[in-house]
Protein backbone atom coordinates (compact mmCIF):
# COMPACT_ATOMS: atom_id res chain seq x y z
CA UNK A 1 0.00 0.00 0.00
CA UNK A 2 1.26 3.35 -0.67
CA UNK A 3 2.47 5.63 2.14
CA UNK A 4 0.75 9.41 2.43
CA UNK A 5 3.00 11.62 4.21
CA UNK A 6 2.03 14.67 6.38
CA UNK A 7 4.61 17.57 6.23
CA UNK A 8 6.11 18.73 9.39
CA UNK A 9 4.25 21.65 10.21
CA UNK A 10 0.88 19.91 10.31
CA UNK A 11 2.36 16.62 12.80
CA UNK A 12 1.91 18.64 15.90
CA UNK A 13 1.48 21.85 17.86
CA UNK A 14 4.35 22.45 20.96
CA UNK A 15 8.17 21.70 21.34
CA UNK A 16 9.64 18.71 22.52
CA UNK A 17 12.29 16.05 21.35
CA UNK A 18 14.07 16.84 18.64
CA UNK A 19 17.49 15.54 18.91
CA UNK A 20 19.07 12.41 20.21
CA UNK A 21 20.19 12.89 23.79
CA UNK A 22 18.39 15.78 24.67
CA UNK A 23 15.78 15.56 27.29
CA UNK A 24 11.78 15.99 27.37
CA UNK A 25 10.29 18.40 28.81
CA UNK A 26 8.61 18.60 31.89
CA UNK A 27 4.90 17.19 30.92
CA UNK A 28 3.16 19.66 33.79
CA UNK A 29 4.45 22.44 31.03
CA UNK A 30 2.77 21.35 28.16
CA UNK A 31 -0.68 22.63 27.09
CA UNK A 32 -0.03 20.67 23.57
CA UNK A 33 1.24 17.64 22.01
CA UNK A 34 4.95 17.76 21.32
CA UNK A 35 6.22 18.26 18.30
CA UNK A 36 8.05 15.59 16.26
CA UNK A 37 10.48 16.07 13.86
CA UNK A 38 10.04 13.88 10.47
CA UNK A 39 7.33 13.11 7.98
CA UNK A 40 4.54 10.64 9.07
CA UNK A 41 1.49 8.89 7.48
CA UNK A 42 -1.59 11.24 7.28
CA UNK A 43 -3.94 9.66 9.80
CA UNK A 44 -7.40 7.51 9.04
CA UNK A 45 -9.04 6.77 11.91
CA UNK A 46 -11.73 4.16 11.53
CA UNK A 47 -14.37 2.88 13.99
CA UNK A 48 -13.74 -0.71 14.74
CA UNK A 49 -17.28 -1.57 15.12
CA UNK A 50 -17.98 -0.11 11.67
CA UNK A 51 -15.85 -2.98 10.45
CA UNK A 52 -17.02 -5.25 12.53
CA UNK A 53 -20.17 -4.88 14.57
CA UNK A 54 -19.65 -8.63 16.34
CA UNK A 55 -16.58 -7.25 18.12
CA UNK A 56 -18.12 -5.61 21.79
CA UNK A 57 -17.66 -2.51 23.40
CA UNK A 58 -16.39 -1.96 27.00
CA UNK A 59 -15.28 1.70 26.72
CA UNK A 60 -14.54 2.23 30.16
CA UNK A 61 -13.32 5.60 29.85
CA UNK A 62 -16.55 6.67 29.10
CA UNK A 63 -17.77 5.85 32.50
CA UNK A 64 -16.44 6.23 36.03
CA UNK A 65 -15.35 2.08 36.49
CA UNK A 66 -11.57 2.63 35.33
CA UNK A 67 -9.38 3.24 37.46
CA UNK A 68 -9.63 7.59 37.39
CA UNK A 69 -13.09 6.72 38.80
CA UNK A 70 -14.31 9.47 36.07
CA UNK A 71 -15.41 9.47 32.80
CA UNK A 72 -12.89 10.81 30.21
CA UNK A 73 -14.68 10.07 27.08
CA UNK A 74 -17.82 11.80 25.79
CA UNK A 75 -19.05 8.83 23.60
CA UNK A 76 -18.32 5.30 24.40
CA UNK A 77 -16.33 4.73 20.95
CA UNK A 78 -12.82 3.29 19.78
CA UNK A 79 -11.04 4.00 16.52
CA UNK A 80 -7.48 3.01 15.31
CA UNK A 81 -5.62 3.80 12.02
CA UNK A 82 -7.04 2.02 9.42
CA UNK A 83 -4.14 -1.19 8.81
CA UNK A 84 -4.47 -1.90 12.72
CA UNK A 85 -8.39 -1.67 12.79
CA UNK A 86 -8.39 -4.25 10.44
CA UNK A 87 -5.64 -5.65 12.09
CA UNK A 88 -7.78 -6.42 14.99
CA UNK A 89 -11.05 -7.30 12.71
CA UNK A 90 -8.33 -10.81 11.51
CA UNK A 91 -7.98 -11.49 14.75
CA UNK A 92 -11.46 -11.45 15.76
CA UNK A 93 -12.43 -13.72 12.95
CA UNK A 94 -9.52 -16.05 13.76
CA UNK A 95 -10.62 -16.46 17.50
CA UNK A 96 -14.11 -17.32 16.49
CA UNK A 97 -12.56 -20.68 15.98
CA UNK A 98 -11.84 -21.09 19.28
CA UNK A 99 -15.36 -19.81 20.98
CA UNK A 100 -14.07 -16.63 21.47
CA UNK A 101 -14.67 -12.74 20.40
CA UNK A 102 -12.93 -9.60 21.19
CA UNK A 103 -13.63 -6.91 23.63
CA UNK A 104 -12.36 -3.68 22.81
CA UNK A 105 -11.90 -1.00 26.17
CA UNK A 106 -10.07 1.64 24.42
CA UNK A 107 -8.25 2.20 21.08
CA UNK A 108 -7.29 5.82 20.10
CA UNK A 109 -6.63 8.20 22.85
CA UNK A 110 -6.69 11.90 22.18
CA UNK A 111 -3.28 13.13 23.62
CA UNK A 112 -5.23 15.62 26.26
CA UNK A 113 -6.45 12.75 28.18
CA UNK A 114 -2.90 11.19 28.51
CA UNK A 115 -2.18 14.26 29.91
CA UNK A 116 -5.00 14.08 32.66
CA UNK A 117 -3.69 10.40 33.52
CA UNK A 118 -0.41 11.66 34.47
CA UNK A 119 -1.70 14.45 36.71
CA UNK A 120 -3.85 12.29 38.33
CA UNK A 121 -1.92 9.23 39.18
CA UNK A 122 1.00 8.75 41.83
CA UNK A 123 5.28 9.05 41.17
CA UNK A 124 5.21 5.33 41.66
CA UNK A 125 2.64 3.95 38.89
CA UNK A 126 4.39 6.66 36.30
CA UNK A 127 7.73 5.03 37.20
CA UNK A 128 5.83 1.44 37.06
CA UNK A 129 4.74 2.38 33.30
CA UNK A 130 0.96 1.91 34.43
CA UNK A 131 0.58 5.65 32.40
CA UNK A 132 2.17 7.42 29.68
CA UNK A 133 4.35 10.87 30.06
CA UNK A 134 2.53 13.24 27.96
CA UNK A 135 5.68 14.92 27.54
CA UNK A 136 6.49 11.69 24.75
CA UNK A 137 2.93 11.03 23.49
CA UNK A 138 1.65 7.20 23.56
CA UNK A 139 0.89 4.68 21.04
CA UNK A 140 -2.89 5.28 22.08
CA UNK A 141 -2.65 9.08 20.49
CA UNK A 142 -1.09 7.81 17.41
CA UNK A 143 -4.54 5.20 17.00
CA UNK A 144 -1.70 2.33 16.97
CA UNK A 145 -2.62 0.95 20.42
CA UNK A 146 -5.57 -1.20 21.77
CA UNK A 147 -6.94 -2.25 25.00
CA UNK A 148 -8.62 -5.74 24.23
CA UNK A 149 -9.88 -8.99 26.24
CA UNK A 150 -11.97 -11.97 24.89
CA UNK A 151 -15.61 -12.66 24.94
CA UNK A 152 -17.37 -15.98 25.15
CA UNK A 153 -18.99 -16.54 21.62
CA UNK A 154 -21.70 -19.05 23.17
CA UNK A 155 -23.03 -16.28 25.87
CA UNK A 156 -21.50 -13.12 25.21
CA UNK A 157 -19.98 -13.00 28.68
CA UNK A 158 -16.47 -11.43 28.82
CA UNK A 159 -13.70 -14.13 29.55
CA UNK A 160 -12.00 -14.06 32.83
CA UNK A 161 -8.38 -13.51 33.04
CA UNK A 162 -5.31 -13.11 35.33
CA UNK A 163 -6.09 -9.63 36.69
CA UNK A 164 -8.69 -7.38 35.41
CA UNK A 165 -8.76 -4.52 33.20
CA UNK A 166 -6.41 -1.27 34.15
CA UNK A 167 -5.30 -3.27 37.44
CA UNK A 168 -2.30 -2.10 38.44
CA UNK A 169 -0.40 -5.29 39.64
CA UNK A 170 1.82 -7.61 38.92
CA UNK A 171 -1.06 -10.02 37.41
CA UNK A 172 -0.98 -7.13 34.68
CA UNK A 173 2.29 -8.69 33.28
CA UNK A 174 1.52 -10.98 30.32
CA UNK A 175 4.38 -12.77 32.10
CA UNK A 176 2.78 -13.53 35.31
CA UNK A 177 2.82 -16.96 35.99
CA UNK A 178 0.09 -17.00 38.97
CA UNK A 179 -3.67 -17.76 38.69
CA UNK A 180 -5.48 -20.99 37.68
CA UNK A 181 -3.84 -22.44 34.41
CA UNK A 182 -6.71 -21.92 32.07
CA UNK A 183 -6.63 -18.30 32.60
CA UNK A 184 -3.50 -17.97 31.58
CA UNK A 185 -3.08 -20.46 28.43
CA UNK A 186 -6.47 -17.89 27.53
CA UNK A 187 -4.27 -14.83 28.01
CA UNK A 188 -1.89 -16.37 25.65
CA UNK A 189 -4.21 -17.26 23.30
CA UNK A 190 -4.93 -13.62 22.79
CA UNK A 191 -1.66 -12.55 22.58
CA UNK A 192 -0.58 -15.04 20.04
CA UNK A 193 -3.40 -14.12 18.33
CA UNK A 194 -2.45 -10.61 17.83
CA UNK A 195 0.99 -10.87 17.47
CA UNK A 196 0.14 -12.92 14.43
CA UNK A 197 -1.63 -9.60 13.10
CA UNK A 198 1.65 -7.65 13.50
CA UNK A 199 0.81 -6.46 17.11
CA UNK A 200 2.94 -7.18 20.12
CA UNK A 201 2.12 -6.81 23.49
CA UNK A 202 3.00 -4.38 26.23
CA UNK A 203 5.70 -5.64 28.43
CA UNK A 204 2.87 -4.78 31.64
CA UNK A 205 -0.29 -5.38 30.47
CA UNK A 206 -1.43 -8.43 29.03
CA UNK A 207 -4.49 -6.57 27.46
CA UNK A 208 -2.38 -3.62 25.53
CA UNK A 209 -1.24 -3.76 22.08
CA UNK A 210 1.03 -2.05 19.95
CA UNK A 211 0.78 -2.24 16.39
CA UNK A 212 4.06 -2.46 14.19
CA UNK A 213 3.29 0.44 12.10
CA UNK A 214 2.99 2.83 15.17
CA UNK A 215 5.63 4.77 14.38
CA UNK A 216 4.45 6.20 10.86
CA UNK A 217 1.65 8.06 12.44
CA UNK A 218 1.28 10.98 14.69
CA UNK A 219 0.45 12.17 17.84
CA UNK A 220 -2.91 13.41 17.50
CA UNK A 221 -5.63 15.18 20.24
CA UNK A 222 -8.55 15.00 18.29
CA UNK A 223 -12.16 14.54 20.05
CA UNK A 224 -14.24 11.91 18.95
CA UNK A 225 -16.72 13.75 17.91
CA UNK A 226 -14.48 15.39 15.65
CA UNK A 227 -13.24 12.61 13.84
CA UNK A 228 -14.04 12.57 10.05
CA UNK A 229 -14.50 16.44 10.08
CA UNK A 230 -10.84 17.14 8.87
Amino acid sequence: MKKTFLPFALVASAFALACAGSAAPPAATLDRPPIEAGQFRAPDLVELVRLDPTIHLDIRYATSNNFARQAVYKEARAFLQRPAAEAVVRAHHALAAQGYGIVVFDGYRPWSVTKHFWEIVTPEDRRRGFVANPAKGSKHNRGCAVDLSLYVLATGAEAEMPSTYDEFSDRASPKYKGGPPELLARRDLLRATMEREGFEVDPGEWWHYNYRDWRSYPILDVPFEDIGKR
